[in-house]
Formats: C-alpha cells, structure tokens, sequence
C-alpha cells in the first residue's frame, strides 16, 4: 500500500475537457501521472464513486470551497479522483461546479487505485472495485501527507484537513 515518502505509481488517468486548448482535444484525454505532478504540489482526494452522497454532499464541495485558500497554500492543483469513467466524472464536475478549481480525475479501470494499494471492494453493494476515501498532498510526485478513511467514514481526508497540512509543507 500507498505510503508517505513513496513516489506515486506510473498510471494513466482521464480527464473530460469541455473546451479545446493548450494541446487537449474536446473530451476524455489521457495523462500520464509522473508527467502531470512533475515539478508541481498537487492536493489529491479519492472517493468511492461520483455521485454518491457523502461525496457529493461534503467531499467535492469542500474542496470546491477550499480552492482558492489551497492555492493560496501553495497547491498548484487540486485533483478529485474516483473509479468511474471520464464521461461520468465529467458531467459530475458540472454539477458540483468544479471548473477553475478541481480536477475531476477518472480512474476507470482502476488502474492507479490498484497500484496505491487503496482499493475498496463494493461488489456486494452492486458497485464493484473502488477506491477507498483518503486524501494525499504530493510534492513532484512524492507523497507528503497521506489521510486514509476508516471504512464508511469522513474525517481526516477534508479540505480543511488537507488545507492545514498544505500550509505546513
């Protein structure tokens, strides 16, 4: 599993671009993730799926809220990711309003999920493998902070939490 001081695994994760420019077509896109934290302070949080209450009730809107105040941090982004398709995740970043101020990362095949190690099996609740909750802070590709979730929990992987440890690294 996925550690502080460990360097985040090689994987390709999808983001929907809704306006083309600075080399993105119009819809899903492909990034490598070495290539995109390379030289940069990145705030990660992961969650079980879009949609879902506790995400989109409190996890997504406290980052949304947070943005400007990471960024003030020192954050240069602020990435959302979750085991759904880029189609999904986009249309979730419409609604939760997230344009300028988070990423909506999709992990389809869970491809980076299962390299950290943070899985989350919900294939009795009809929704397979997960991600599990937790947020991480990633300085040039190496984890700073890393805040997993008790199971069915929300408390150490907030904004607020990640805006403290922002402000410390």
């Amino acid at each position: 599993m996925l550690k502080i001081g460990d360097r985040l695994p090689a994987a390709t994760l999808q983001e929907f671009i809704e306006v083309e420019g600075e080399g993105c077509s119009l819809g899903p896109n492909k990034f490598a993730v070495d290539a995109l934290v390379a030289g940069k302070k990145i705030a990660i949080f992961a969650l079980p799926g879009a949609f879902t209450p506790t995400c989109s009730a409190q996890h997504v809107p406290g980052y949304v809220q947070q943005a400007e105040a990471l960024r003030a941090a020192g954050v240069d982004e602020i990435w959302c990711l979750s085991v759904n398709d880029a189609f999904v995740m986009g249309a979730w970043g419409r609604e939760q309003k997230t344009a300028g101020k988070v990423r909506m990362m999709a992990d389809g095949s869970a491809e980076f999920t299962r390299a950290t190690g943070l899985t989350l099996d919900l294939t009795a609740g009809g929704l397979g493998l997960r991600s599990q909750r937790y947020s991480m802070l990633v300085v040039d590709g190496v984890v700073k902070t890393l805040n997993i979730e008790a199971p069915g929990k929300f408390e150490v992987s907030d904004a607020a939490t990640m805006l403290a440890q922002a402000q410390q690294v």
